[in-house]
């Protein structure tokens, strides 16, 4: 039997035990569509797409925005007033998008 590495135990342990509501989702990235495009595909090149994007990474991303870990002056702002609850249905959406 092989033996599962340390990172690995370690990264299953901080994925969220809920996922997120695509159609909760889709209602609070109102906001987003203005840089983001909608449904997150940017026509933009300076904004990102969102859509496809994986959810783990994109909750991880707003919640350093939030934190402050991670600085923009427009992204800051919004992602101070996200719950985790908001920004797991946010990514869930985005993830859902093609």
């Amino acid at each position: 039997m092989k033996r599962l590495s340390v990172p690995l135990v370690a990264m299953t342990l901080v994925l969220p035990v809920f996922a997120g509501d695509k159609a909760a989702g889709e209602a609070k990235t109102q906001a987003c569509v203005g840089c983001h495009g909608a449904q997150g595909k940017s026509l933009v090149p300076t904004f990102p797409r969102l859509a496809g994007q994986h959810a783990i990474y994109l909750e991880s991303t707003l919640k350093e925005f939030r934190s402050g870990a991670r600085k923009n002056d427009l992204m800051s702002p919004f992602a101070a007033g996200l719950s985790d609850a908001d920004i797991a249905d946010i990514a869930a959406y985005y993830e859902a998008q093609k």
